[in-house]
């Protein structure tokens, strides 16, 4: 019986945090990883203490308010709609990139029962003080795999390739210009374009 050659591992968003945190835990399990638009909770340099800026106050206020406990879910039920259309227009550049099938179908399945409250006790738990020492503690051990690590001008910008260079040993990646924090909405062909390249090589 031969091993399996790994898992090509690709992640936007929270999506970033589960494929690094994975690749991580169960190296032998990932060949390759691609990563798009997101800081590391706990490898990430944090934020300028103090009141942040106007523009980081606009793309990064919900991660304090995802932590809070059932206050956002009390304020977000049945107003799934506003709240997703308010976070599309304040991180994306390609407002036309999000269509109103898509916005039909991101409500649908944040108004379905239950679903509201397990994406936040997602951010709960990895922004927990637990969660962020084990993210600490992961990025002592280097990856030793192929990393592709992209952000968006107006997302994280070069913050992903600059956090991932001291915790990996092969990274590649860079920037989307013109281009906001939903990438695979917003630049799919460049996107895809940048992952099969990857993979193949």
């Amino acid at each position: 019986m031969t091993a399996s050659p790994g898992l090509d591992v690709v992640g936007h968003d929270v999506g970033t945090w589960i494929g690094y945190a994975y690749a991580n835990d169960w190296p032998s399990d990932v060949r390759r990883l691609a990563l798009f638009d997101a800081g590391l909770p706990g490898v990430s340099p944090p934020p300028p203490a103090g009141i942040p800026s106007e523009d980081l106050n606009l793309r990064t206020w919900h991660f304090a308010f995802n932590r809070l406990d059932d206050l956002p879910e009390l304020l977000l039920a049945g107003r799934e709609r506003k709240f997703l259309t308010r976070l599309f227009r304040a991180k994306a550049v390609r407002h036309w990139a999000i269509t109103a099938p898509d916005l039909e179908e991101y409500v649908r399945v944040n108004a379905a029962p239950g679903a509201t409250r397990a994406a936040l006790s997602y951010y709960r738990a990895i922004l927990s003080p637990e969660g962020l020492e084990a993210s600490r503690a992961r990025a002592e051990r280097k990856l030793d795999l192929p990393i592709l690590a992209f952000g968006a001008e107006t997302g994280v910008g070069a913050g992903l390739i600059e956090t991932m260079r001291p915790v990996a040993t092969d990274v590649r990646g860079g920037v989307f210009a013109g281009c906001g924090h939903y990438m695979p909405e917003e630049a799919p062909r460049a996107l895809a374009e940048q992952v099969l390249k990857f993979l193949s090589a």
